[in-house]
This record gives structure tokens, sequence and C-alpha cells, in this order.
């Protein structure tokens, strides 16, 4: 009987696997028959304003490198806060429960409460509205990643560092982060690869400007909410250019997964 429900849920599992990559390939198979089409130098090398995506490109990379730089340094040093020194307390379990409802929480969400305190009071979408944003949705996963990665690495090495008379802090630096680096790093690309291609966010947050901006306290271009934007216009050029624009950041998003997967599978050789 076991045997029979055994390979009954892997035939089941199969199938449903194979539904998933069916419908992933349409996904693609779409998007590249109606993006490829856009993909010109001319695009490349002009703004919104004149049907180019150049601005876009800028935006979305400011405003989510810009996050990764305030979010990574925050939710790194949070993580071996809560691995290292914070150990199993209340207040640690509490820190990393309110992590995982955080990396749960719609993105919608997030973009409301941003736009409730940074937007309401300046009366207006901008840059660091959205770069706050992105900044929230990035922090729990950096703070869950390190953690994990943390606890991993052998106790043997911390206290094989204690026993030659190194402190706490150069134990952790230059002995527990080395040895956990291949899967913290692998765990910030990912993270990173996730803010790149968020919309819902910066829809009331930074929203879209069709001009090249470099003042984050006004509205920012970004990709993906001109991508929803030129979706819905009636005018067929700006549909493409949509489609255009959304297989250059699929292409993106998807380099960056494949770089995390990658170095996922190196760190485990």
């Amino acid at each position: 009987m076991r045997l029979i429900i055994n390979k009954v849920a892997i035939a089941l599992s199969t199938f449903m696997a194979i539904i998933g990559i069916v419908f992933l390939g349409w996904i693609l198979i779409t998007l590249v028959s109606k993006g490829i089409t856009s993909l010109t130098p001319y695009i490349f090398t002009h703004d919104l304003i004149d049907n180019g995506i150049r601005n876009l490109i800028w935006g979305q990379f400011v405003l989510s490198g810009l996050a990764a730089v305030i979010g990574i340094p925050i939710g790194i040093m949070a993580g071996i806060y809560l691995q290292e020194y914070g150990g199993h307390s209340k207040y640690s379990e509490f820190i990393r429960d309110l992590s995982d409802v955080m990396m749960s929480a719609p993105s919608i969400v997030i973009g409301t409460f941003i736009y409730a305190i940074i937007v309401v009071p300046m009366g207006h979408t901008n840059g660091w509205a959205g770069i706050a944003a992105l900044c929230v949705m990035l922090l729990p996963i950096v703070v869950r990643t390190t953690d994990d990665m943390l606890s991993l690495v052998p106790i043997e090495l911390r206290e094989a560092g204690i026993a030659i008379g190194a402190s706490k802090y150069h134990v952790t630096v230059n002995i527990i982060l080395k040895a956990a680096s291949s899967g913290i790093v692998t765990g910030l690309i990912l993270a990173f690869a996730r803010i790149v291609g968020e919309t819902a966010p910066l829809l009331y947050t930074s929203g879209s400007s069709i001009y090249m901006e470099t003042d984050l306290t006004q509205t920012f271009p970004s990709m993906t909410v001109s991508i929803y934007n030129l979706a819905t216009m009636p005018d067929a050029k700006l549909v493409s250019l949509a489609w255009g624009a959304a297989l250059v950041l699929t292409v993106v998003v998807l380099m960056l997964n494949i770089l995390g997967r990658f170095m996922i599978k190196r760190s485990n050789n």
C-alpha cells in the first residue's frame, strides 16, 4: 500500500511540475516574442520621453542600489547580533518572528506604509520614499539569511578562536563571517533580485518620471512602474515598448537568480 501511495505521489508531483514548467515556458515565449522586436540600440540611448528606456534603467537600479547600500549593512549587523549575541532570548526570538512576518508581508502594504509616513508629509512621490520601501522589503531577508548562515557555522570554530585568546569581535569578524560568507552573499544577491523587480511598493512611493532624474526628492523614474503604465496605453508603440522593458528586466532578474543559485551550489561543494 505504501508503495502505491508513493508512486501516486511521485506521479502527481511530476504532473504538477510539468504544468508549472509549461506555464512558465508559455510566459517566457510570449515575453520574448513580443519584447524582442522592441530591443533596438535606440531605446537604450533615449529616455521615456523619446520612446526609450534609458532613464527607466537608471532609475530602477538607483532605487534598488541605494536600498541595498542602506539595508544590507543594517541587516547583516542585525543578523550577527541575533546569532552571536542575542542567542535564543525572548527579545531575539521576537525579532526573528517579526522578520519572518515582514518577509511574508504583501509588498503593497509596505508601499502604503511608506506612502503614509514619507510621501504624504512631503506632498508628492519621490525617490527617497521608493528607496525606503525597497529597503524595508530587503531588510528582513538579509537579517534572516545572515542569522541562518551563521547558525550553520560549527561551534568548534568559535571555541577555537576563543581558545587562542581572540576577542568575541575578532572571532565573529575574522572567523565566523568568513566561514559563512558564501551563503550570506548568495542571500544578498537573491534579496537584491527580488527588490529589483518590485512594482507595488513603488506605485505609491517613487512613482515614475518620463525624464532622466537625479534629484531623489522628486518623482523618480522606475522601470517596473513605467511598464505597468505603458502596458495600459492605447498606443501600440508604447505597449510594445512596455514588452521590451519587461524583457530587459526579466533577463536582469533571471541573471541575478542564476548567479545566486550558482553560488549556492558552489558553497555546498
